[in-house]
């Protein structure tokens, strides 16, 4: 569990980090902004404390694999690998435009750090899937993370993936679900009813935590009891609000993807720095 100068420490890579978000997004024009504010603090406490990386070694067999299946996300993803130090931060000055190797979903074969390319919705978690098999079958250690958005849950693949994930008993697999209650159309309850999202992936055959996916404590509450974990997969069905730490975006469906121009730029950042003091 976290005390109190560890959860000081991630809440202020949080804050830096979406900082960062915002001004790579004021650069190249635009991104998903949204939903990598809600995913941020998953991946925050994931990569500044779980998972078993080595930046100098992008290929090491023996790391934890994470794979981003909402890959729409990319933006985010991105600005924790530079963080890491898989490449350096200046290249995301040129995300998405012509001759980056930064597209709007991160190709693995271009971008240091990524373990799948993804953004055919519906496809990661069954990649995950894959890799945690892959440790099972060549005796490695490693363990495999996904993240998956709800509007995701609306493809059939992600259900044939969590069957398959259940009857292997691939306790070494964890998933979040990043339940901003928003897809690109609006609510997810609106286009295609998700509840009682718990109750289906119990039926499925997975351990189902629910946490608020914006608190540190809980999001590595659930890491630790999924690592514990030896029978079943472990979905954390996560709590999230669609462009956390800015008010201007927070909850709103046109915020799936935006711009921003100098003054929605100045107010992003102060309202991150609100809701993120030193």
């Amino acid at each position: 569990m976290l005390d109190a100068a560890e959860k000081k420490r991630l809440v202020k890579k949080a804050r830096q980090l979406r900082e960062r978000i915002v001004e790579v997004t004021f650069t190249c024009g635009g991104a998903h902004i949204g939903g990598a504010f809600s995913q941020h603090d998953i991946l925050v406490a994931l990569y500044y404390k779980y998972l078993r990386l080595d930046p100098a070694q992008p290929a090491w067999s023996e790391r934890d694999r994470f794979v981003l299946s909402k890959g729409h996300g990319g933006i985010g993803h991105a600005v924790i690998l530079a963080d890491k130090g898989y490449y350096a931060d200046k290249l995301l000055d040129e995300f998405n435009k012509t001759g980056s190797p930064f597209g709007m979903h991160l190709d693995r074969l271009k971008v240091p750090g990524v373990d799948a390319s993804t953004g055919s919705l519906g496809h990661g978690i069954g990649i995950a899937v894959g890799m945690a098999l892959g440790a099972r079958v060549t005796g490695k250690s490693y363990r495999t993370y996904c993240l998956i958005g709800d509007g995701e849950c609306h493809e059939g693949s992600v259900w044939e993936s969590a069957m398959a994930a259940a009857h292997f008993k691939l306790a070494n697999l964890t998933c979040f679900v990043d339940r901003n209650g928003f897809s690109l159309d609006g609510p997810t309850e609106k286009i295609m009813a998700l509840e009682p999202l718990d109750k289906k992936f119990e039926a499925f055959g997975w351990r189902v935590l629910q946490i608020d996916g914006h608190d540190f404590d809980a999001i590595c509450g659930a890491i630790e009891e999924a690592q514990r974990e030896r029978e079943r997969p472990v979905m954390v069905i996560a709590k999230t609000i669609k462009g956390k730490g800015v008010d201007f975006m927070e909850s709103k469906t046109g915020w799936h993807y935006g711009g921003l121009d100098d003054e929605m730029k100045r107010k992003a950042l102060e309202s991150i720095r609100r809701t993120y003091p030193d």
